[in-house]
């Protein structure tokens, strides 16, 4: 059931026992320090879901009706959990790419325009955002349709205009907020001289950890353009705290959010977090009959009513699972979990130190959740000056011996121009919940141990080769 449900990044292979991202549907006694990618589902989850699944009724019987109140479930679950009101709505999606229907959907809906939708930092989000986020299919397949066409368009949004900016200068250094935000003002100018909206995306934890544009220059935006302008926050890694996830919504920004990241579900699941001003007055895209069930979205809202009213047993199990993860989380003390996470980052300095690498900014700086759970290697300092391609194969060397990281990233240029090789590593709520319980010098010793043993296989991996 975990592996149904989507489109074919979660399906394992026969005779497998991952999906393409190396993950499992089924917990497996690795380390894993891969959230900033994808989890394996932890055991407790996994015991979990059994006893939910147990619960449910059987067979044919999970329909339409039982899929739309074990979902209605979950939203109250979600407000409850962030602080939030009934005057937010939650949308659920298959996966965080699949997002990016939502709220293209939600702001032409609104607008009555076309759409320009500003895409920040395609190579730090989701490789098939782009794609969806011009209002295309990014599969060969959706949750709900065996067969379509990748790159089609899809009814309603085929207007959709996609301009792409970067988040870092050519030599990988991040750009600053105000940067950005000027440049997301001046496409916005030249949208609405066009008579068109404009969809702007706000980076909240890319895959490296990066915010952009911040709270300021967000609200600055929000002043000059007023309704032309419609935001959306890509927090998919939830490496987000409540305050400035209620602060994104209070400024009308829509949030998403995945429960397979940060919150270590089992891949792939999403949600949207909706404020009122979205309520839909008039039918969302046609062409969403093919991605989304009706269940999905708001019962109150009538502009969904043309979705399928069937059921989705496998994604309500995903989300079952990431929002088990996030409850006990929530249940640890501000202590317990800030205690786990600064041993973290002092174990993930002493490995940059005995590698002889450095980390990617912003990395393990200060609070923020989203900085100090999740680390980027710079490589290219190595001997041996991995690249791209060789950082991917190293990943799947320690993955193969039970160390999982998260894929490698482009953020760091060569000295020869091109991209070098990155590693990720990172905390997830699961991983912090079953160390929280540890003494200190347990769980010092815990992630100097983990530690060490990354740093073996990356050190063997540059040793030549004898004849």
């Amino acid at each position: 059931m975990l592996t149904s449900g989507g489109d074919r990044r979660i399906s394992v292979p026969r005779g497998g026992n991952t999906n393409i991202y190396g993950a499992s549907p089924f917990p497996r006694s690795t380390l894993g320090y891969s959230a900033s990618t994808a989890n394996d589902i932890s055991l407790d989850a996994f015991r979990h879901l059994a006893g939910v699944a147990a619960g449910w009724p059987s067979g044919s019987a999970f329909d339409a009706a039982a899929y739309r109140e074990t979902l209605e479930q979950a939203r109250r679950r979600i407000r409850a959990a962030w602080g939030m009101g009934e005057d937010i709505d939650v949308v659920f999606a298959p996966s965080g790419t699949d997002l990016e229907f939502v709220a293209l959907a939600l702001a032409a809906a609104r607008s009555g325009r076309p759409v320009t939708n500003i895409l920040l930092g395609q190579d730090e989000v989701g490789s098939g955002c782009g794609l969806a986020a011009s209002g295309r299919y990014f599969a060969g397949e959706t949750a709900l349709a065996a067969s379509v066409v990748k790159g089609a368009e899809i009814e309603g949004l085929a207007d959709t205009a996609l301009v792409g900016l970067p988040v870092r200068d050519p030599d990988g250094a991040p750009l600053s907020s105000m940067e950005t935000a000027a440049a997301i003002s001046e496409i916005a100018r030249h949208t609405v001289a066009a008579g068109g909206h404009t969809l702007a995306h706000v980076v909240h934890g890319s895959k490296t950890g990066l915010i952009l544009p911040e709270a300021p220059e967000i609200e600055a935006l929000r002043r000059a353009h007023g309704e032309a302008l419609s935001l959306v926050v890509d927090a998919c890694q939830a490496r987000i705290e409540a305050p400035q996830l209620r602060a994104y919504l209070a400024v009308d920004a829509i949030v998403l959010l995945t429960g397979s990241k940060f919150m270590g579900g089992p891949p792939f699941s999403g949600f949207a977090l909706v404020p009122r001003a979205f309520r839909p007055a008039v039918p969302l895209a046609a062409g969403l009959a093919k991605v989304f069930r009706r269940a999905e979205w708001p019962l109150e809202w009538a502009a969904c009513d043309h979705l399928p009213a069937s059921a989705n047993p496998g994604l309500a199990l995903r989300i079952e699972a990431a929002l088990f993860e996030l409850e006990r989380y929530d249940a640890l003390s501000a202590e317990s979990r800030d205690r786990v996470i600064a041993r973290f980052g002092g174990a993930v300095h002493g490995l940059a130190a005995r590698l002889g690498v450095s980390l990617v900014a912003p990395a393990l700086a200060g609070s923020p959740i989203h900085q100090s759970t999740l680390a980027t290697l710079d490589l290219s300092s190595l001997r041996s000056r991995p690249g791209f391609a060789v950082a991917q194969r190293w990943c799947r060397v320690l993955a193969a011996r039970g160390l999982r990281l998260g894929q490698p990233v482009r953020c760091v240029r060569g000295n020869d121009g091109d991209w070098a090789g990155t590693l990720r590593i990172s905390l997830s709520m699961p991983l912090i919940t079953s160390l929280a319980g540890l003494g200190e010098a347990e769980l010092s010793a815990r992630f100097a141990g983990d530690m060490a043993q990354i740093a073996d296989v990356l050190e063997a991996a540059q040793r030549p080769v004898a004849c």
